[in-house]
């Protein structure tokens, strides 16, 4: 064997490792934080497809044919996760197709990452964008302090500074009713679930989450997280009211659990066949994957959708502005959940011994949960 097929097998084998590890359902950090880097696992993938057929040629070999077969089986599995998130797929969500300022609802989310201190700069976007709902992650009481600026403009708020980096504030031009601030799985990580009424009357059952993800300096495994996901996810489905889901979940859009999410919940993705809209890390062009969400029921139709320029933060903002419209479109279909997601969502909850009817969920008549 020559030094250039040992290097194409042991880089073949890696990727390989990378590739299919994520298929498992191991929950630990190591394992779970390959579901993260899949387009640079892709285009790395790609690379070794080059230099494999280039190989190929020069030379045919049965260990170049397997190790080509192998790098392309691996390609064809990152595609199946990514493409969804390109313009190669169909559209989940509907192109809004009319304007009504009084059933627009125009959404930012922001981590602002606490120890950046400018300020100044994420107003300044709030004031060229004019979101009706600005939520922002990772905000401490000197992020609270700074934003005070905004309630001028947005009168209905939702404060719950915390100095661990799971801080979290919701401002809002429209009136905001039934709220709660809960600790779902965690006892330091908060979320935010009320009631949103649009100009029109119409009303919005919406929830903020931040989940801590899998990591070395937080969790071991991503067991809470996939817990908080996965229950908000079931209870939503229950909601008489039309629902956004919206923050920083420390999760990519492709993975395992945040398509179990959609699963259990029936909500949209507004990103499938539009587009990635990376935004973290906004440091490092070639380290960036979709880690803040928006879903929403099929109530909604897409105005717009795109990622704001950066101010400081790890994270970039995203800015999502739905249309919602007098009926829900049987031409909007989301995922679907089968009786093993059913099954696996039911022990994701148990695992960390916390119950789906304790979301609380705006508008809601009685406290039971529908099950998916």
């Amino acid at each position: 064997m020559s030094l250039a097929d040992l290097a194409a097998a042991g880089i073949t084998a890696l990727l390989a490792a990378a590739t299919l590890l994520p298929l498992s359902r191991i929950e630990h950090w190591r394992v779970r934080g390959l579901d993260f880097p899949r387009l640079q696992i892709a285009c790395a993938l790609a690379a070794l497809l080059l230099a494999q057929t280039l190989m190929l040629r020069d030379d045919v070999t049965l260990l170049r044919g397997s190790l080509l077969l192998a790098t392309a089986g691996c390609l064809a599995l990152q595609a199946w996760w990514i493409v969804p998130y390109t313009r190669l797929f169909r559209p989940e969500v509907l192109s809004a197709k009319k304007q009504d300022d009084a059933n627009t609802v125009r959404i930012m989310t922001a981590n602002v990452l606490t120890p950046n201190r400018d300020a100044p700069a994420l107003r300044a976007l709030v004031a060229r964008h004019q979101p009706d709902l600005l939520v922002t992650l990772e905000t401490d009481r000197w992020w609270q302090d700074q934003l005070s600026a905004l309630h001028d403009d947005y009168p209905y708020r939702v404060q719950q500074p915390q100095d661990n980096l799971y801080g979290m504030h919701l401002y809002s031009r429209y009136a905001l009713s039934d709220t709660e601030v809960q600790f779902l799985v965690e006892d330091d990580v908060p979320s935010i679930h009320t009631q949103v009424t649009l100009p029109s009357g119409r009303r919005v059952s919406l929830h903020c989450l931040h989940p801590a993800p899998p990591s070395p300096t937080e969790n071991d495994t991503s067991s809470e997280r996939d817990a908080e996901l996965v229950m908000v996810g079931k209870r939503v489905r229950a909601s008489e009211l039309a629902v956004i889901v919206t923050g920083d979940l420390n999760d990519v859009a492709w993975s395992a659990t945040t398509r179990l999410f959609r699963k259990v919940s029936g909500l949209l993705d507004p990103r499938v066949g539009r587009g990635m809209f990376n935004t973290f890390d906004a440091r490092y062009a070639v380290l960036r994957w979709p880690l803040d969400h928006l879903f929403h029921s099929a109530h909604f139709q897409l105005l717009d959708i795109r990622r704001l320029p950066s101010f400081g933060s790890d994270h970039f903002p995203m800015l999502v502005t739905l249309l919602h419209t007098s009926h829900v479109s049987a031409r909007q279909d989301g995922l679907s959940a089968d009786a093993d997601d059913r099954a696996l969502a039911r022990d994701k909850v148990e695992d960390e011994g916390v119950q789906v009817a304790d979301v609380h969920l705006p508008g809601r008549a009685g406290d039971a949960a529908q099950s998916v």
